[in-house]
């Protein structure tokens, strides 16, 4: 496949190739040696990034429409990001949480802000999204004076691979190794408010729900049943927790997608969890509380994390927010987003498209899987199409068979797009 970002290679090129091959593989063996296999062997080795792209080690340069799954918001490298971290790291790096930063607060009183929260709504600072997930798992272990044992997650989410987090997560190969698991968590079939109703109750404590399911192929629920689980949990006294871990920080073109009507439909939570775009690379997650009783769920002593609301992350986050805000990100995400789709409906072999803003999936159409049947409505094999689109220098997602994942960066514009989408037809077809 044509690399259709790299310049027409000078002679001698090959051999330098070859080089960089032997020093890749090198590096392959040396990961397998001393770090631990659970993310399998990596696809390439990175050295550097800047705005929409990335480079190996061979100094073949890719479009990164992945973002590190939706974290690298501002690009990488950005400068904002960068100055804002090392200005940040001359001063304070950690300081435990017996103290509290300008860093801390300021970003706390940001995200305040973007979700116009009532008074005594909080914000619990971790270092990841799962970390976030644990934390809100603790808080409806409280609701209802710890007397309620069940939560209902819905299929086809994902909330992470911690004890907690996993119970919640549907994917059974995800939960079965790690058996018997968190006890307590009852799985609701996707968009089916009947089987809803079924399952709530008084012994209900919270119904965990992400806006738009990213890991199952990036998908809504359907309309109308966002606004159930909140009629619902209203009526028995449940936490509804909304899980935007991905969904969030300008990812779908609002601040989080539930502000969106067409996702949200104009619910309020009663939690919130965010990580991924919030840190734009640094690791951080946030738990974030509607409202004094929700806050009041954990008190002092009950929970925490060393490194939460750590400066260094902190100040990595506020310049995210303010970035975003101060270069009109939201409203340049819609626009390319509006294009990018336009532009994706008339390449052949892609059919449903699904997802908002950058973060979208695509349905692959006009073949069979591996291993799948033609006639059963799963195209070609998105790992294979993945896996040629590195080769031509683009980095996308096989987020499930037959559907790919786009969540480039918030940056990223129409002409660093355009040549995916050419090469786009070639890398379906193979």
């Amino acid at each position: 496949m044509t690399d259709t970002h790299a310049q027409t290679k000078p002679a001698g090129q090959a051999a330098n190739d070859q080089v960089a091959g032997e020093q890749a593989q090198t590096w392959r063996d040396d990961f397998s040696r001393v770090l631990s296999p659970v993310f399998g062997s990596p696809q390439l080795d990175l050295v550097r990034g800047q705005g929409s792209y990335v480079w190996d080690a061979s100094g073949r340069k890719y479009l990164d429409l992945l973002a590190g799954i939706a974290v690298n918001a501002l690009g990488h490298a950005h400068p904002a990001w960068t100055t804002a971290i090392a200005e940040q790291a001359s001063t304070l790096g950690h300081i435990s949480n017996f103290f509290t930063s300008p860093a801390q607060i300021g970003l706390a009183e940001k995200l305040h802000q973007i979700l116009d929260l009532p008074a005594g709504s909080a914000v619990f600072f971790s270092n990841s999204g799962t970390e976030a997930n644990e934390a809100a798992f603790k808080m409806a272990r409280r609701a209802g004076g710890g007397g309620r044992p069940f939560i209902i997650a819905v299929d086809g989410a994902f909330h992470g691979r911690t004890m907690g987090s996993l119970a919640l997560t549907a994917k059974a190969a995800y939960r079965e190794p790690f058996a018997p698991g968190v006890p307590g968590v009852v799985h609701v079939p996707y968009g089916d408010t009947q089987a809803l109703e079924a399952a709530i109750n008084e012994n209900t404590a919270a119904v965990f729900i992400e806006p738009v399911q990213g890991e199952v192929g990036v998908r809504t629920h359907p309309a109308g049943y966002l606004t159930a689980v909140r009629e619902l949990t209203t009526k028995f006294g449940a936490l509804m927790v909304l899980d935007e871990v991905q969904s969030g920080i300008g990812r779908t073109g609002s601040w989080f997608a539930h502000q969106d009507p067409e996702i949200g439909e104009g619910v309020t939570p009663d939690i919130i969890t965010s990580a991924k775009g919030l840190g734009g690379g640094m690791p951080i997650g946030a738990t974030i509380t509607v409202g004094d009783a929700n806050t009041k769920l954990l008190e002092a002593g009950q929970h925490g994390t060393t490194f939460g609301g750590n400066p260094l992350s902190c100040a990595a986050g506020l310049a995210v927010l303010e970035t975003i805000e101060k270069d009109n990100l939201l409203t340049h995400v819609t626009e390319v987003s509006d294009w990018l789709k336009s532009q994706l409906a008339e390449v052949e072999g892609i059919g449903e498209i699904t997802g908002k803003g950058l973060l979208l999936g695509l349905e692959l159409t006009g073949g069979a899987a591996d291993g799948q049947d033609a006639g059963d409505g799963v195209g070609p094999d998105s790992k294979a199409v993945a896996a040629r689109a590195l080769e031509a220098g683009f980095i996308i997602n096989p987020v499930a068979p037959g559907r790919l994942r786009l969540a480039p960066p918030l940056t990223i514009t129409t002409e660093e797009l355009t040549p995916f989408i050419a090469a786009l037809p070639g890398l379906i077809a193979g």
